[in-house]
């Protein structure tokens, strides 16, 4: 990201905040549902270069990973 010049800060704090990106209404929910039962929850971004990257926080919290579509 650093290369192209794109803060991830940006996505972190959309995932954060509960903007879950372009993910499908499906996804989304299951996110909206993630906040009261405590599961996983995944945001996915399309970035300007028309990549995308997701965003993961573990079902316990401890860990909030980012990666790009092709690391997935």
């Amino acid at each position: 990201m650093e290369q192209h010049g794109i803060d991830p800060l940006t996505y972190l704090s959309r995932h954060a905040s509960g903007d879950w990106g372009d993910l499908g209404k499906q996804d989304k929910l299951a996110n909206d549902v993630a906040l009261v039962d405590g599961t996983r929850i995944l945001s996915k971004y399309v970035l300007p270069t028309g990549e995308a990257v997701y965003v993961i926080t573990e079902w316990d919290r401890s860990i909030t990973t980012m990666l790009f579509s092709s690391e997935y």
